[in-house]
């Protein structure tokens, strides 16, 4: 697999795994978006949550252990609804990496100055 865009590929993969599901984000109207872009955001709360419950955040706590295998798990589970998001919203894996690009040069442009105020429009070519 190492000759596959990876990242084309897990958006073909969740394409194929939502629409067994009975969600097709090629046809849905805006409210439809507006309840699976909810859906989604809730379904990724859960997941850093249970992420979360994955290392030992409990200072009061001694019992607790580090689970490196189950945070795998729960950040793999965040991509499948992240990725369910992007598509929702009508993005490409083209389009992500883009849009990726342009937030990472804005967000070094942000440390270069600082980053001592925010600057509502300098994400707005994104």
């Amino acid at each position: 697999m190492e000759n596959v865009d990876q990242l084309r590929e897990m958006f073909r993969m969740q394409k194929s795994l939502n629409e067994r599901i009975g969600v097709k984000t090629d046809t849905m109207n805006d409210e439809e978006r507006v309840r699976w872009i909810l859906n989604y955001c809730r379904a990724m709360n859960q997941e850093i949550a249970e992420l979360t419950d994955s290392v030992p955040w409990k200072w009061w706590a001694k019992y607790q252990k580090f689970d490196v295998q189950n945070a795998r798990v729960e950040v793999v589970d965040l991509f499948h609804f992240l990725i369910s998001s992007a598509q929702v919203l009508g993005m490409s894996a083209d389009d992500v990496f883009q849009a990726y690009l342009k937030k990472n040069a804005v967000n070094f442009q942000r440390q270069e100055n600082g980053y001592a105020s925010k600057d509502e429009g300098d994400s707005m070519h994104i």
